[in-house]
């Protein structure tokens, strides 16, 4: 077919980010995702130009997944940073606000972008090394045979995300169950391979966020199984009930055309053909001990009554997404032809019992091993409901990444402030050989230093949505919280009680200063470990491998928008 009108040449843009609708775009999105930041961020509605489903939300992943940008370099931005949240759950705004910021700051520097490239990932190195020693003051261990700091991560999860409309009541239930879910989760025979289990969320929204509850074992709905009928599940000779998982339709269903064509001899019915199958299935079952029969499709009326007459439970339309945790929970291997029966693939179960929330009826299937749990999760509306799960999602995230590595940062900007004057004092002590191996001067360093240090105290200065002042101390390099409405030239000490973190009380007399100043002193010591006043009832704390992943993803996509010397765009 030929063209309706000729082909259009290609949109040369060089040095992309010298443009105004660049510049302005990503300061719109940054100014966006700054008022999204931390407990008090403000929240965000997202739909889309003809109506349809309404989105309420502070959360990176939800924001990211609703929200259309146009020009390259911000899907360059957003594709790293959702790369990132799919990986960690956690940290997805710390990484696009730092990543906003440092293009920002980087940009206005009178310096090549090959040598700021240099400079900054050299910066990059100090900080990674520093969060990994054990010199670091921003760092906690997590001792899992204490549950104190696991709570506080999970707290500090739960309390970032306010539409979630949670009461610190409602935030200490929660977080209780999170972790004792969590713990479901964790093999209690550990090999050399282990592999966590699964916390399957199940929804029960217009009810009280208290009424939560956690179960070992699977809860799957099922409308038709009354919970006032006793249930009579049928046993194995050793007393466990024998499960068969089956992934294929057992609905009696008859090829679709596309399978190919089928030669049918005369007087044969392939739907009596198909149903005599099933009920050899089903005699076959009930022969070999099955209890239960679990169908991620359809089972046909014939075989689910044959099945209940011989005190088989039959359930199906189970799902896939509930296919391997069944399949890890009871050791049977999904069968995938009702033409091939093998009692390898049979597993089994402690017990099977009937469950009722608010209207819902469901098969509580017990395991012998919990390695499975199922988390009801209750709240208000679906809205609160939509945020709550994605954040209890990241919770359990968080924690698995937290067992692989056990260890915290302190939240509340206090990580980002005490890197700022560590990468400060770092620079001034650098020597002259350093300056030679990255190849810039000292002054060059030092610009992009401060550029880099400002751009992680603007992360810190994001958390504040009430115009107060900002401020860090001159001894931990903790970032600390002035309530608004106060002169910059009051005494600092007369109106702070904690830090952000809460770890440090303000009890000893603080020196500070203003987070927006250019340059601070250097840290002193590290944090103390019992701090000399009661400060908080728990820490802020954000998740250790989320976090330093976030701060890398953020400087090496900084680094590649800056690089950038042409955008080419197709117009055709």
């Amino acid at each position: 077919m030929s063209r309706l009108e000729a082909k259009k040449p290609p949109l040369f843009i060089s040095e992309p980010l010298t443009k105004d609708t660049v510049s302005q775009s990503l300061s719109l999105l940054s100014g966006i995702l700054k008022s999204c930041y931390g407990p008090a961020g403000r929240l965000k509605q997202l739909h889309n130009g003809v109506g349809g489903y309404v989105c309420t939300t502070s959360q990176s992943s939800a924001i990211f997944s609703r929200l259309s940008v146009s020009h390259p370099i911000l899907r360059v931005l957003m594709a790293s940073v959702q790369n990132h949240v799919s990986r960690f759950s956690d940290c997805g705004l710390f990484t696009a606000i730092l990543c906003c910021s440092l293009i920002e700051n980087f940009r206005s520097l009178n310096i090549a972008s090959c040598t700021v490239i240099k400079i900054s990932k050299h910066l990059l190195s100090l900080c990674m090394d520093y969060l990994k020693s054990e010199a670091c003051g921003c760092r906690l261990s997590v001792d899992f045979s204490s549950l104190e700091t696991l709570l506080c991560l999970v707290r500090s999860v739960l309390t970032s995300k306010p539409a979630c409309m949670l009461n610190k009541q409602e935030v200490d239930h929660l977080a209780t169950l999170i972790l004792k879910a969590f713990m479901f989760t964790v093999p209690s025979h550990v090999e050399t391979n282990a592999v966590l289990g699964k916390c399957i969320i199940v929804p029960v929204k217009g009810k009280r966020v208290v009424d939560s509850t956690v179960l070992p074992g699977l809860l799957i709905e099922t409308p038709e199984i009354q919970s006032a009928k006793p249930l009579t599940v049928k046993r194995s000779c050793s007393n466990m009930i024998k499960i068969a998982l089956f992934c294929v339709s057992m609905s009696g269903d008859l090829f679709s055309p596309e399978e190919g064509t089928i030669t049918v001899h005369h007087g044969i019915s392939l739907e009596m053909s198909e149903l005599n199958q099933l009920l050899n299935v089903g005699k076959q079952l009930v022969n070999d001990e099955i209890g239960l029969v679990v169908c991620q499709k359809v089972i046909h009326p014939s075989l689910k009554q044959y099945l209940k007459e011989n005190h088989v439970i039959a359930v199906d339309r189970a799902g896939l997404s509930l296919m391997e945790p069944l399949s890890q929970m009871t050791g049977s291997k999904p069968i995938a032809s009702i033409h091939l029966l093998s009692p390898s693939c049979y597993g089994s179960l402690k017990d099977v019992r009937v469950e009722s929330f608010a209207s819902k009826h469901f098969v509580h299937l017990i395991p012998n091993d919990t390695v499975v749990c199922s988390l009801i999760l209750c709240n208000r509306n679906e809205t609160a409901w939509d945020e709550l799960k994605r954040v209890c999602e990241t919770a359990e995230h968080v924690l698995q990444l937290t067992i692989k590595e056990p260890l915290a940062l302190l939240g509340g900007g206090c990580t980002e402030t005490q890197l700022a004057s560590y990468i400060r004092h770092k620079s001034c002590s650098l020597s002259t050989s350093n300056f030679k191996d990255i190849d810039c001067s000292r002054t060059q360093y030092q610009l992009v230093a401060d550029g880099f240090c400002r751009s992680l105290e603007s992360v810190a200065c994001s958390l504040n949505h009430d115009d107060g002042e900002i401020l860090t101390d001159l001894v931990y390099g903790h970032c600390w919280f002035v309530p608004s409405g106060f002169p910059s030239v009051s005494n600092w000490s007369d109106l702070v009680s904690k830090c952000g973190c809460g770890i440090n009380g303000n009890a000893e007399n603080l020196s500070w200063r203003l987070l927006q100043g250019q340059f601070g002193s250097p840290v002193i010591q590290g944090c103390p470990k019992e701090p000399s006043v009661k400060v908080a009832d728990f820490l802020t704390l954000d998740c250790f491998a989320a976090k330093c992943s976030g701060l890398q993803v953020a400087l090496e996509t900084a680094n590649l928008i800056l690089d950038l010397s042409y955008v080419i765009e197709d117009q055709n």
